[in-house]
């Protein structure tokens, strides 16, 4: 039985994945990849997490992905801060707007979960073939 949860959810999931990469590793493909493991766990991710907490709209998508970035990059968790910086370019975030965010952490989180999180930024772009050059600031 679908929720009304989980299908707002599911939609608002859909919207972060990048049908232009679909080599990336996505919610969707997450979500899928859990499936075998227990049957309500894609609907507990997709219900709660999309459904009641992304579908809020104090926070555009770019906002919730950079607090999101942040967080995940301070928890030390890189696959799923992966997935997420590949979401931040899906929403819109320049490679300076990602760097960035994990740059601001330094003061809070140290140089090594930054510089793990910049070796992702790094990783997503090739995956994506998106240009590495800095730019000056």
């Amino acid at each position: 039985m679908t929720t009304d949860r989980y299908q707002r959810g599911l939609d608002r999931m859909m919207e972060l994945v990048s049908t232009e990469h679909s080599n990336t590793f996505d919610h969707a493909k997450l979500v899928e990849s859990y499936a075998a493991l227990d049957a309500e766990l894609s609907d507990y991710i997709v219900s709660f997490a999309f459904g009641d907490i992304y579908s809020r709209d104090s926070l555009t998508q770019q906002e919730q992905t950079m607090v999101t970035i942040s967080t995940l990059a301070a928890l030390g968790t890189e696959v799923q801060l992966k997935l997420h910086i590949n979401v931040g370019f899906n929403v819109g975030l320049t490679k300076e707007k990602v760097v960035g965010t994990l740059i601001q952490c330094i003061p809070y989180i140290g140089f090594p979960r930054v510089l793990n999180g910049l070796t992702l930024v790094k990783e997503v772009m090739a995956e994506r073939g998106m240009t590495t050059e800095t730019t000056t600031h």
